[in-house]
């Protein structure tokens, strides 16, 4: 586990730990990928031990969909923001490239887990996520009291994609705009993330600096094809 430096409890699993075998090997927490679903079940036992409490994971649609959590272990809708502001609940976003997000506002109390893919970037997920906390709370209140975690995913020295794609992205979230090591269009989700918190106001906000694809502790299907998924979790005090 890697702590997620938030003011309340939240961390980012690694590969390592869980039951799965070879080639979800081994805290694997997806149930989309053709793993066992019994082992699944084990790790994500194992990583609502680590949470204090019954992790309720989101279901990715790659887009800005918000759901509310509101009771511990709670199957949430598909989206790709998950809130709560109920005492003991856990929320988890997985990942395999993509970005986790993990955000805590101080004012509401509210915590939240984002998967910020491509699409979900593009479309506009940050934006929804504080949208949804200014709703929660008036839009008097100050954002500098928010605090958000950026996980490990994939960096823009190894995400490439067609010149096109980078055009477009980069168009909305200009510091997206990156090149690959060997010298191929790329975007920088991660970079393109913590700029945008930045503009809408967030001032505390902690990056993983691990990419997905170069650091073997990481699932990775843009490096392995074929994998499992790990966490991002963050508990309602």
């Amino acid at each position: 586990m890697i702590d997620a430096g938030l003011p309340v409890r939240a961390f980012f699993t690694t590969r390592t730990g869980g039951v799965s075998d070879k080639p979800y090997d081994s805290l694997n927490v997806a149930t989309h990928v053709g793993d066992d679903p019994e082992a699944v079940a084990a790790n994500r036992q194992r990583v609502s031990d680590a949470a204090g409490a019954r992790v309720s994971f989101l279901n990715a649609e790659h887009g800005i969909r918000v759901a509310w959590v509101t009771e511990p272990g709670q199957q949430p809708p598909p989206a790709d923001v998950l809130i709560t502001t109920t005492p003991g609940v856990a929320l988890g976003t997985i990942a395999a490239d993509c970005v986790p997000v993990l955000l805590h506002d101080q004012a509401s109390g509210a915590v939240l887990a984002i998967h910020a893919g491509r699409p979900g970037v593009y479309a506009g997920a940050i934006d929804a996520a504080m949208a949804t906390l200014i709703d929660l709370r008036g839009r008097g209140t100050a954002r500098d009291v928010v605090s958000a975690a950026i996980g490990p995913a994939v960096c823009g020295r190894c995400y490439e994609v067609p010149e096109q794609m980078r055009a477009e992205v980069s168009e909305r979230h200009r510091s997206a705009f990156s090149t690959t090591s060997w010298r191929t269009p790329a975007l920088d989700l991660p970079r393109a993330i913590e700029a945008r918190l930045g503009e809408l106001g967030v001032r505390t906000i902690v990056r993983v600096p691990a990419c997905t694809r170069e650091d073997p502790r990481f699932f990775s299907h843009r490096r392995d094809g074929l994998t499992g998924r790990f966490a991002g979790v963050i508990v309602h005090p």
